[in-house]
């Protein structure tokens, strides 16, 4: 995941009523602000700084330079000074990544001893950055408003947050979704516009039988398997069962499952993926160690032909690389199973038949066979373990037909209270905010899917970041929501993206 690559230019607005000495300081100024900022090590990406802009010309240019920019995931605005807002318009309108303006000044403090008419002057984003805030608001333009300090831990974690979400955006614009087979027959919710999504996400979700996979994994040799095994027994811990063979065998498949999809994911550019156990012609186990694997690499990854959440996976991957330290913060396929409705110990089980994400496991994963009971295959090898603790978030996307709707809700994943000797999956048992039935509720009448992304890094205001972004509505289901506001939310929401 090379997320590194990408880049925010810095932007300076002013104009050329103050004289050179004035832009000469707002020059130098922002140079520091900008230096001291990478210098800093808080940002995800470099911030590139560009000359201070003063002309309706001159701002339509950068940002079409912007837009042309490959490695340009987004634009932070600054006014220094006044910058007259009318000369923002026709660059404004040609924009199209995401935006965030800072509203910052250079100095912390007022000097009231000193302060005289010029500091005033050149010291005036109180004033500026309501300019531009008008013209953005008016142009109902989609932006981000950061106020704060550029020195502070605050202000630059929010930069940094925001960073991650356009890096993320910028990654989706070229995200294949491999899709082998099609959506699971008769299920509604993981289906979709498939259109739509590439027109609002840049999502792109190909179609490729089964038997081009297969095809792959007949060109797998033993030595490759092998090996394969052989990391696997060096990172796992097996659990070889009476029959040895038998185990050792299954796992195998799963090893040529594994190298034969990444080698198919590499020839095809593929990002994500999805599969569908009702279509595995041809294959001898439903993939699940080998998902589980790819998982942890960075690849999205959806059940049952779910390609909007494999695509949502792999933004959430998208949006903490560099972040991830396994065992402790990382992020998850996860599926809604069953709930315990103990008055006092209300929960929700998590989990999936066979792939989720072992970044999120405490302890060293162990690799079982087992008889999966669904899909008419052998049984497959899959990483077992429990899951990290503590306060994290679920969500996903939807379509509700005239509009993509992303559902959030924040959760605290909670030890079993029990040992699950008999059930051979990763497993995560959490309470939702503010409890499962408010939460339960509002989702349902969110029309959330049962099948979510799980991230303990990202916030709730990065997903309201990133669906501000791509252009959808966001919902968020935490300790603040009740259900009558939930459902006036709903309904104020239907009306605003029925308009």
């Amino acid at each position: 995941m090379e997320m590194n690559e990408y880049e925010f230019w810095f932007i300076t607005g002013s104009q050329d009523l103050y004289g050179e000495e004035t832009l000469r300081q707002v020059a130098k100024n922002s140079k520091e602000i900008v230096d001291s900022l990478n210098k800093s090590a808080s940002l995800p990406c470099n911030l590139v700084w560009k000359p201070t802009l003063l002309t309706p010309d001159a701002i339509h240019q950068t940002l079409q330079e912007a837009n042309a920019n490959d490695k340009c995931a987004g634009v932070i605005c600054w006014m220094h000074t006044f910058s007259p807002a009318k000369m923002w318009i026709a660059g404004l309108n040609a924009y199209k990544k995401p935006l965030l303006q800072l509203n910052t000044q250079f100095n912390m403090e007022i000097p009231y001893a000193t302060m005289d008419m010029d500091f005033m002057n050149l010291n005036q984003s109180a004033h500026g950055d309501r300019e531009f805030g008008f013209i953005t608001a008016r142009m109902n333009m989609p932006r981000k408003v950061i106020v704060g300090h550029w020195s502070t831990e605050t202000t630059q974690k929010r930069i940094a947050d925001w960073m991650r979400v356009a890096r993320a955006v910028a990654d989706g614009k070229t995200l294949r979704c491999l899709r082998f087979g099609d959506n699971m027959r008769e299920v509604a919710v993981t289906d979709g516009d498939k259109v739509e999504a590439m027109i609002k996400f840049g999502w792109s979700v190909p179609y490729y039988g089964i038997g081009d996979l297969v095809a792959y994994m007949n060109e797998v040799s033993d030595s490759d398997v092998n090996a394969l095994y052989d990391e696997y027994n060096s990172k796992y811990e097996i659990v070889l069962g009476n029959d040895k063979d038998f185990t050792i065998s299954h796992i195998k498949e799963q090893a040529k499952i594994e190298i034969a999809l990444r080698r198919f994911l590499k020839d095809n550019n593929g990002k994500a993926l999805c599969t569908n156990f009702q279509d595995l012609h041809g294959m001898k186990q439903l993939p699940g160690l080998a998902i589980q694997r790819l998982l942890a690499d960075g690849y999205g990854f959806g059940a049952e032909g779910d390609w909007k959440t494999s695509c949502l996976v792999r933004t959430f991957k998208a949006m903490t690389a560099g972040q991830v330290v396994p065992g402790s913060k990382g992020n998850a396929f996860m599926e809604d199973y069953t709930y315990n409705l103990v008055p006092g110990k209300e929960a929700n089980m998590g989990s999936h038949m066979l792939e989720v994400d072992p970044e999120i496991a405490t302890g060293k994963p162990k690799i079982e066979v087992h008889p999966l009971g669904i899909g008419g295959k052998e049984d497959p090898a899959r990483l077992v373990f429990n899951t990290i603790e503590g306060r994290g978030l679920v969500s996903a996307v939807v379509d509700m037909g005239n509009r993509f709707r992303c559902v959030v809700n924040e959760i605290d994943v909670i030890p079993p209270e029990a040992p699950l000797p008999k059930l051979p999956v990763a497993r995560m048992l959490w309470k939702p905010l503010p409890n499962l039935s408010t939460s339960a509720e509002a989702w349902i009448l969110a029309g959330g899917g049962h099948h979510t992304a799980f991230s303990n890094i990202i916030t709730q205001e990065m997903l309201q970041d990133w669906s501000e972004m791509v252009g959808i509505e966001c919902v968020v289901i935490d300790e603040k929501t009740t259900i009558p506001a939930f459902r006036n939310e709903l309904r104020w929401n239907d009306a605003y993206w029925s308009k």
